[in-house]
């Protein structure tokens, strides 16, 4: 007799935590660079890492706050004119706090639900936020590249307290 059972992998906390750790360590990369390189040093055509963090700035806050309150706004990385590392850096902070009240807003039974992302992307809400937190992870990866570049050394990515 085939039992079917349901067993939960990781709980809203723990997504929570996985996320907000790796806002840590972005953070941490972010720091690591020097202020002139953070805006102007790239590699093969890619964008400077404060591109990278300015796009990062313009998801994941925004979209979580237009996820609780069922409004999809559309993308806007050019609402964001930060031209210094400390300013990244508040926003950064800022954003991570926005998250987390929003985060912590939605109540489980909507992150199988279907929302239309920025007004374009139409996919479970546990898809965007999985999406979320995998963009991060990828510009991170560059950051880390443009950082060895410099001979700067970049955290430990296991780190994310």
């Amino acid at each position: 007799m085939d039992t079917v059972t349901s067993a939960q992998v990781i709980n809203k906390d723990a997504l929570l935590r996985h996320w907000l750790g790796h806002r840590n360590l972005t953070r941490r990369v972010i720091e690591a660079f020097p202020e002139k390189e953070l805006f102007g040093f790239s590699i093969g055509g890619m964008r400077p890492f404060s591109q990278l963090a300015i796009e990062l700035l313009s998801i994941g806050g925004p979209a979580m706050e237009s996820i609780v309150k069922g409004e999809p706004l559309p993308y806007n990385e050019e609402a964001l004119r930060l031209i210094t590392k400390e300013q990244i850096l508040a926003k950064w902070d800022e954003q991570t706090d926005v998250i987390t009240r929003y985060f912590n807003q939605l109540p489980l039974e909507r992150f199988s639900e279907t929302f239309n992302l920025f007004g374009q992307y139409e996919f479970p809400i546990i898809d965007n936020i999985f999406y979320f937190i995998d963009n991060e992870i990828h510009h991170r990866g560059q950051g880390y590249v443009y950082l060895r570049a410099l001979g700067i050394e970049p955290p430990m990515f296991w780190e994310r307290d």
